[in-house]
């Protein structure tokens, strides 16, 4: 790369990150169809920018009753250049509880040299990185290094349930050589790390009920099962007292964690007692593996709300007759996403007592861990910009959330991807007060450049798996 590009992206900083904050006021939460015009301003927002750079077939994937992609090409470089599809998405987590933030989560507010608001760190910074990377070789240089197809979709934040749907609409549209993300962070700060994977993910929702209706406490207390009282219970049944998951077969299939990768995991190192002051909390987990480890290499289950009887002000002197859970569980290569749903449901089942029944009303499918070819084309540029930009041998690790289309684009047209995303794992990602450090908004404006550089000097064969 000359440095035109890096010293355009400079210059236009301001404009960029003004163009980021609109984007980030648009409430696109696709969870909730409440917000239907925050996803739909989004999109609106996007499409008009990449026509306005100068991106060539610009428009919706869609697919029935999802949230559509944005989509849009520059296929200038040649046949004999590798097709680089660059991947963000567009739609954010829930801002709940609103209560906990300190300025309202769609009107970003700079403060300290960071961006306060929901999708500002996961992951609409990252997403305005790549795409004002591709705006600035078209704007400087007429032209990108390599072929770039942008896939910025509206669905990763509720598990991808379209993706494969928007791919078999477009099968043809969406081949490339390899997928760069901007989704998973590890580029920013000084160290240089390699993120080569993500675990998978699958979930589920489920209800019990005790009774055919709620009662007067005084009436029936201590006579009749409060559904409260089994569903702590019963969730408490999935962890030891340790918090390893004590689930009969859920872990069929995981691969063991080899010497090689607990090495991997040590060479970025981590402060165990600062990791846990940073979020108040105390040591918890299987002693057996480090924070490193339990966090990105070892497969989890985690009770993400609970619910029933009453929640309002005040008091109400009521024994609940039903309750209700949300789970999600993190996967580890080998694991089969179906497989542990159904090891979760089967332990659930086996562990409710008599007069307790369960309906599970959410079961998604769900999505497999990742990992990039250790000698995968895109590990090699991504070191070698790292090592010129950072100094030193780039640590290797995984993210700890899961990334579903690396899994998705993987399995159904065989794209292997690396995730380069500006975030940092401290920044409140998915809860109150999440933001987005200014500084990397600015790092990632120079190396994302250089790592289009670095693939542009590659050849699409080198991209080829052996047949």
């Amino acid at each position: 790369m000359t440095e035109r590009v890096a010293d355009y992206l400079a210059g236009q900083k301001d404009a960029i990150l003004d163009r980021l904050l609109t984007l980030i006021r648009f409430p696109s939460v696709s969870t909730d169809p409440a917000f239907e015009s925050g996803m739909r301003g989004a999109r609106e927002f996007l499409l008009d920018r990449l026509r306005a750079i100068g991106m060539q077939d610009v428009r919706l994937l869609e697919a029935p009753g999802g949230q559509p992609a944005v989509y849009g090409a520059w296929l200038g470089a040649g046949p004999d250049k590798p097709t680089i599809m660059i991947y963000g998405h567009y739609d954010v987590q829930p801002a709940d509880p609103l209560e906990l933030w300190h300025s309202p989560p769609f009107e970003p507010a700079i403060r300290d040299g960071r961006i306060h608001a929901r999708g500002a760190s996961d992951v609409k910074g990252s997403t305005t990185i790549a795409i004002e990377t591709i705006a600035g070789f078209l704007a400087v240089e007429g032209g990108c290094p390599v072929n770039v197809k942008l896939f910025l979709e509206g669905e990763e934040e509720v598990g991808s349930p379209s993706l494969t749907g928007i791919i078999e609409r477009n099968r043809d549209l969406l081949r490339a050589d390899a997928m760069l993300s901007a989704d998973g962070g590890g580029a920013a700060g000084p160290r240089p790390v390699l993120n080569i994977g993500c675990r998978g993910i699958t979930a589920l929702q489920f209800r019990l009920r005790t009774a055919s209706k709620d009662a007067h406490s005084g009436k029936v207390g201590g006579a009749m099962r409060n559904a409260l009282h089994e569903m702590a219970k019963l969730v408490a049944s999935l962890h030891d007292e340790q918090g390893r998951v004590a689930v009969e077969g859920f872990e069929a299939g995981a691969a063991p964690i080899s010497n090689a990768l607990r090495a991997e995991a040590a060479s970025l190192p981590l402060d165990e007692a600062a990791w846990y002051a940073e979020f108040g909390a105390t040591p918890f987990g299987d002693p057996a593996y480090s924070v490193r480890e339990r966090t990105t290499l070892r497969p989890t289950v985690e009770v993400n709300g609970m619910w029933g009887g009453y929640t309002g002000a005040g008091g109400k002197t009521v024994t609940p007759a039903e309750a209700h859970a949300k789970l999600t569980m993190r996967l580890v290569p080998g694991q089969n996403p179906a497989a542990a749903q159904e090891a979760v449901k089967a332990h659930l089942e086996r562990m409710a007592p008599r007069g307790v029944t369960l309906a599970f009303d959410y079961t998604p499918g769900g999505t497999r861990a990742y990992t990039l070819p250790a000698d995968h084309p895109l590990r090699a540029a991504t070191a070698a910009v790292l090592r010129r930009e950072k100094g030193g041998e780039p640590a290797v690790t995984r993210l700890g959330g899961t990334v579903p289309i690396t899994t998705i684009f993987a399995e159904e047209l065989g794209m292997d991807s690396l995730m380069f995303g500006l975030a940092s794992p401290d920044e409140d990602a998915h809860a109150p007060n999440e933001f987005f450090r200014l500084s990397s908004l600015e790092e990632g404006l120079r190396l994302w450049p250089l790592l289009l550089t670095e693939l542009g000097g590659m050849r699409a064969a080198d991209f080829r798996r052996p047949a």
